[in-house]
C-alpha cells in the first residue's frame, strides 16, 4: 500500500498530499516535507508551483512550475525556474514561453515570500496571508486566442 503523507497547517495553504511510493532514502522522503504546493487558487497562475525551504540544496533558491494546467502535476517531473538574479528556466525550453513569462511575473511579486521561506525566516503558515496573485491580461503572452 502506498505510504501518503500529509503535512498539514492551520492555513491550509500546504497541499503537500504526496504518493511516496517510490521514495526508499530518508533524504527523498525530507524533501518531500521541505515543499509548499501552491494551487492556482492562491497563485493566480493557471498551474501548481511548488516553493522550499533550503534544506542543503546545492543551488540558489528555486520554483518548480507543473507542467499540467489546473492545480494538478508532480513535484518530481516539474521543471525548475531560478529566482535570482532574474526568473529563468533552468532547463530553456521545458515550459512554454508564456508559463515562463506568467511564473516570472509571479515570481517578481512574491520575491520576498518566496526568498524568506527558502531562508527559513518564515514558516509554511506565513506564506499563504503574503502571497499576491498574478493578474490576467487582457490578452495572451502567446497572441490572442
Amino acid at each position: 500500500m502506498p505510504n501518503k503523507s500529509k503535512r498539514s497547517g492551520s492555513c491550509g495553504c500546504a497541499d503537500m498530499t504526496d504518493d511516496l511510493k517510490d521514495t526508499t532514502t530518508t533524504e527523498a522522503v525530507a524533501e518531500d516535507w521541505a515543499k509548499v504546493k501552491l494551487p492556482p487558487r492562491l497563485t493566480g497562475l493557471p498551474m501548481a508551483v511548488w516553493i522550499t525551504e533550503n534544506d542543503g540544496y546545492p543551488h540558489d533558491v528555486r520554483v518548480k512550475v507543473s507542467t499540467l494546467h489546473g492545480g494538478r502535476g508532480s513535484w518530481r517531473t516539474a521543471p525548475s525556474i531560478a529566482v535570482r538574479p532574474q526568473p529563468h528556466e533552468i532547463v530553456p525550453g521545458s515550459l512554454p514561453a508564456a508559463d515562463v513569462a506568467l511564473v516570472s511575473r509571479w515570481i517578481d511579486l512574491n520575491r520576498d515570500v518566496i526568498i524568506d521561506y527558502w531562508n527559513g525566516v518564515i514558516d509554511f503558515d506565513e506564506v499563504k496571508p503574503r502571497l499576491q496573485q498574478v493578474k490576467p491580461q487582457t490578452a495572451s503572452i502567446s497572441g490572442l486566442q
